[in-house]
């Protein structure tokens, strides 16, 4: 691929534009906001002038409800050998572009699985979608050309390639990333109005559940009405789970002992279901999961700390599998949870210890 036609410069398009550009694609912009476009080249993504002729390939970056129509635009104007989308829904708009006269054998419907809290040219980096899956749902009628263009376009993004049925990948993103997106934000809407003592008391706990929650929600209304079915039909069986797991929570306040054995039962299923379904999340780099255990550390919140800790675990020889930082309420400091692999958590223990740091049990 030597040129590339990037349309719409939001989050996804200026990131992909930025890798592309980095390994020598000559990208064009363009965007129905100019202003956008400028932004996005000027952070080096490339340029918002007009190619001269057809590129290799015309990347898609808009809402889902405008892919088609887009996509039927630019084919009719012939900018691009091929046309791809990097919409977060498939089928809708692959049945939309057949009922325009588009031509599905220059098209592909494509779908990184990845992103920010942020939206905009502002938001985008080079190395957004490196090591994360890349959906593409070719058909019978792609052209080999087309694929083999996304497929290269993948690899330039340093993405790693999947192959799905379109309305497949519609189910699967309504369980993994929109249905968790609503549930995010239905637990985040319960502090909007709880009382300021109870806010106070946030942890780690309430801040990975709600994270998702500070999305853009103009972008979101986008991507559920493109689907809204499968997102519909996996919360209704997530409000039937509510629904047993609230008449368990009733019976544990019963004087009856046997509906208290009842409660706790229902709460016991709910969370080993929970338990079983976390055991099936990816783990590091896509491998089966792993079991890590955490070496909790009292970290003060000054510059360099979290460098010299990790230097002292480098020196330690111990290789840091994942962290998380939970701040303390009111203070300068906060416990930093290094996870390692069993067999190396006695000798980080003992070489952070040996370096001054404060190991809490």
């Amino acid at each position: 691929m030597r040129t590339a036609l990037v349309i719409g410069t939001g989050l996804i398009g200026t990131s992909a534009a930025l890798a592309l550009a980095g390994r020598g694609v000559q990208v064009h912009l363009t965007d129905h906001d100019p202003a956008q476009a400028r932004t996005a080249a000027s952070l080096g993504a490339g340029t918002d002038e007009t190619p001269d002729g057809p590129v290799d390939l015309a990347i898609v970056a808009v809402p889902p409800a405008h892919v088609a129509a887009t996509v039927a635009d630019a084919q009719r104007r012939g900018v691009a050998r091929g046309y791809l989308d990097v919409a977060s829904v498939k089928g809708g708009p692959r049945r939309e572009l057949e009922a325009l006269g588009g031509d599905l054998t220059r098209y592909l419907g494509s779908h990184p699985m990845a992103g920010r809290e942020r939206s905009g040219p502002l938001a985008a980096t080079a190395d957004l979608f490196e090591g994360r899956p890349w959906v593409l749902t070719p058909t019978r009628d792609t052209d080999t050309e087309v694929l083999n263009l996304a497929l290269e376009l993948v690899a330039l993004c340093r993405a790693v390639p999947v192959v799905m049925d379109a309305d497949a990948h519609d189910r699967a993103v309504a369980l993994v990333s929109h249905t968790p997106q609503l549930l995010s934000s239905m637990v985040a809407a319960r502090l909007e109005s709880a009382d300021e003592t109870a806010v106070r008391l946030c942890g780690q706990g309430i801040r990975d559940v709600t994270r998702i929650a500070a999305s853009d929600p103009s972008m979101w209304i986008d991507i559920l009405s493109a689907n809204p079915g499968p997102v519909a039909d996996i919360l209704a069986a997530v409000a039937a789970d509510l629904d047993e797991t609230v008449q368990a929570l009733r019976a544990l306040q019963s004087a009856d002992e046997d509906k208290r054995r009842d409660g706790a039962s229902g709460i016991e299923h709910v969370l080993r279901r929970g338990n079983a379904g976390r055991e099936r999340v990816p783990g590091k780099h896509g491998a089966a999961p792993a079991t890590y255990e955490v070496v909790t550390v009292l970290i003060g919140d000054q510059p360099g700390e979290l460098a010299r800790i990790f230097a002292d675990a480098g020196r330690a020889g111990v290789n840091i599998e994942d962290v998380r930082i939970e701040h303390a309420t009111g203070q300068q400091a906060g416990l930093i949870q290094l996870m390692v692999v069993p067999s190396a958590a006695p000798a980080l223990t003992a070489a952070l210890r040996e370096r001054g740091w404060s190991i809490r049990q």
